[in-house]
């Protein structure tokens, strides 16, 4: 039994991680926007790697909104869909899974 409450411990723990990346990858997105309004040098390795990383999300999100004009939206939207994930799957997962590892530690004493 306490095998199985390490085990989710471990669980919980890997969806804290998780949600840490995600945490991390607003921090760039956000740089992904800060970069699009100073028009920075994109042959600069680190607006490289911001582009990289956060413009296949943001393109598979304006495909599917409607045009705006000269605001981009999308980010909005991908910072909304972390928040959601992070709040609903996250917490509710992370908060289970530690509820239940202690459970099953308390009833092996």
């Amino acid at each position: 039994m306490i095998l199985l409450a390490n085990i989710l411990l471990a669980l919980a723990k890997i969806v804290e991680l998780a949600s840490g990346l995600l945490t991390i990858y607003k921090y760039i997105l956000l740089a992904s926007v800060v970069i699009s309004w100073v028009n920075a040098d994109p042959y600069n390795p680190i607006v490289n790697f911001i582009y990289r990383v956060t413009e296949p999300v943001l393109h598979r999100v304006r495909r599917y909104m409607p045009s705006t004009g000269m605001v981009d939206l999308s980010p909005i939207v991908v910072f909304v869909l972390i928040y959601l994930v992070q709040i609903i799957v996250f917490d509710t997962a992370y908060t289970y899974l530690m509820m239940l590892s202690s459970q099953m530690k308390g009833q092996a004493l």
